[in-house]
């Protein structure tokens, strides 16, 4: 396949308000915070952002408002090096947001706004030539799910590797499960998926073999806490956790899925993908905010070369 692009990423883009303080507030209370910050998120625009840092040649497809937030979305990729020709501006729906809490740990809790994104139609895909020219599609869940499926279908049946991070949980298609070259959920998502509560890695096997017999080539899921485990048909590779001083876990979830997307655009083994997604991943919990914390590929370099 002559490819145009390494990474084409189909997903959501939102304003983020994120609030830090000592602990994350219960049902009807009030806590005091420590931090504000606004910054650009969303599941797909931090994955196109991290794949870009890493190094991938990416284009970003999502649909965003014609409003200020809008344009800071916009300006925001373009300085990383993401293409956004294939992004919409709505011009009767604002940008989505996503207003985060953060506790010291970097534990978070997120309300996710639509907005422009859940405008993001079937026919939107079916007019685009870099889903048929990628080597890789990323896509999430934060847009309707017979947007994403279009993409997957029109990008595997071009050849192309289909990574799927299924966020937020909602259940799958079969059909769509069999484009997937992988996919990459929490220990929430996949309870969800395979009906498995996932809390070490014997639990994640087990639900990890489910999502393998329902036709995925390859799963990498969250392990507890200790790590995440890479599955596929011909074997497995266990991640331990970096050790790294977190202070939030946003982006975290998208930078091991971009990173994964730039191993397979790459043709790496699963074990070096693995690796490359598990170091991103830790670096992005290093920082405040999602995509103000995804690394660069020498700083992810280094933090293999410093585990090994």
């Amino acid at each position: 396949m002559n490819s145009t692009w390494d990474i084409v990423v189909v997903g959501s883009a939102n304003t983020d308000f994120i609030a830090r303080g000592s602990q994350l507030p219960k049902p009807g209370e009030t806590t005091m915070g420590k931090m504000f910050q606004m910054g650009q998120g969303g599941k797909g625009a931090n994955q196109a952002v991290a794949a870009a840092r890493l190094g991938a040649r990416v284009t970003f497809v999502g649909r965003v408002g014609s409003d200020d937030r809008g344009d800071a979305m916009l300006a925001q990729l373009r300085d990383v090096g993401v293409h956004t020709d294939n992004v919409i501006r709505d011009p009767d729906t604002p940008t989505g947001a996503a207003v985060i809490h953060v506790d010291e740990s970097g534990e978070k809790q997120i309300f996710v706004v639509p907005n422009a994104n859940d405008k993001l139609t079937v026919d939107d895909m079916r007019g685009l030539d870099s889903l048929r020219n990628t080597k890789v599609l990323m896509a999430q869940l934060e847009i309707p799910l017979d947007t994403v499926m279009e993409a997957a279908r029109i990008a595997h049946e071009a050849g192309a590797k289909v990574v799927l991070d299924p966020a937020p949980p909602i259940d799958l298609p079969d059909e769509l499960l069999r484009w997937l070259t992988v996919i990459k959920p929490n220990s929430s998502e996949a309870e969800r998926l395979t009906g498995v509560q996932v809390s070490d890695r014997q639990s994640a096997r087990k639900a990890a073999e489910k999502l393998l017999e329902r036709g995925v080539a390859a799963v990498a899921i969250q392990a507890g806490s200790d790590g995440n485990l890479l599955v596929w048909q011909q074997g497995e590779h266990w991640l331990p956790k970096h050790d790294v001083k977190s202070v939030d876990a946003t982006g975290a979830g998208d930078a091991f899925a971009a990173a994964m997307a730039v191993a397979l655009s790459e043709g790496r083994s699963w074990e070096e993908a693995g690796e490359l997604a598990s170091a991103t991943a830790a670096l992005a919990t290093t920082k405040l905010g999602a995509q103000t914390a995804l690394p660069e590929r020498r700083e992810v370099r280094a933090l293999i070369a410093q585990s090994s």
